[in-house]
């Protein structure tokens, strides 16, 4: 696994308010799920089911973490995960590891993590607008890619336990300030209690060959970070 100092270091560092952290190696063996979680595994392969007992895992550390008792994390009908009452959390997988933040100072966290690499220049103008490419002209086309992917991934997952509502990367534009590892995703349409304007402030960070980002929602006001 990378170095987990530096990688927990860096994903308490995207959040103003403190955060339970837990992070598993998705490739080691993992403790059995609990009652409640197994019905989401019916008819998964192995691979899927170790990596999902390691989100499960990490999900627990986390809440201990905080201060919170471990408990069960099930999987809802819109497949998200039911956290437990008062608790706001997001998980996140890569091949070499798997991170679980939980808070219950927020209304909601979205975290991703994805592994750095170049990303396929076909599949760019389906994640980046021509106006977030022109706005971030400084930044390598394959690096911008999987920096806004990743920003507007850690949004998304802010925003779903909120509205419940799936909509693709058109939705979202995204502004980034490197020196200060922060980004904006700005609401292009009306979802939920997000009007057309609305933004949600994040941060990104790169460490042990990742690219972690992470947004909450109402760490300072009801709809931002």
């Amino acid at each position: 696994m990378p170095d987990a100092k530096a990688i927990e270091r860096a994903v308490r560092g995207l959040f103003d308010v403190p955060v339970g952290l837990g992070l598993t190696d998705p490739s080691a063996p993992q403790p059995p799920v609990w009652a409640g979680e197994a019905e989401a595994l019916a008819g998964a392969v192995p691979a899927r089911r170790n990596e999902f007992a390691a989100g499960r895992a990490a999900a627990r550390m986390a809440m201990q973490d905080a201060g919170c008792p471990a408990q069960a994390v099930p999987v809802q009908a819109n497949r998200a995960p039911d956290w437990p009452q008062g608790l706001a959390g997001s998980i996140t997988h890569t091949r070499q590891l798997c991170l679980a933040v939980v808070s219950n100072r927020v209304r909601s966290l979205g975290l991703d993590a994805e592994q750095l690499h170049r990303l396929d220049e076909d599949i760019i103008p389906i994640i980046c607008s021509d106006v977030e490419i022109s706005r971030h002209a400084g930044i390598p086309l394959a690096e911008l890619g999987l920096m806004i992917f990743a920003a507007k991934e850690a949004a998304y997952k802010a925003q779903f336990p909120l509205t419940g509502q799936l909509f693709g990367f058109e939705v979202l534009d995204v502004t980034f300030d490197p020196p200060a590892g922060r980004f904006d995703a700005r609401f292009l349409h009306p979802i939920g209690p997000f009007s057309v304007g609305d933004s949600l402030p994040g941060r990104f960070a790169e460490v042990a060959g990742h690219l972690v980002t992470g947004v909450a929602i109402g760490q300072r006001d009801g709809k931002g970070a």
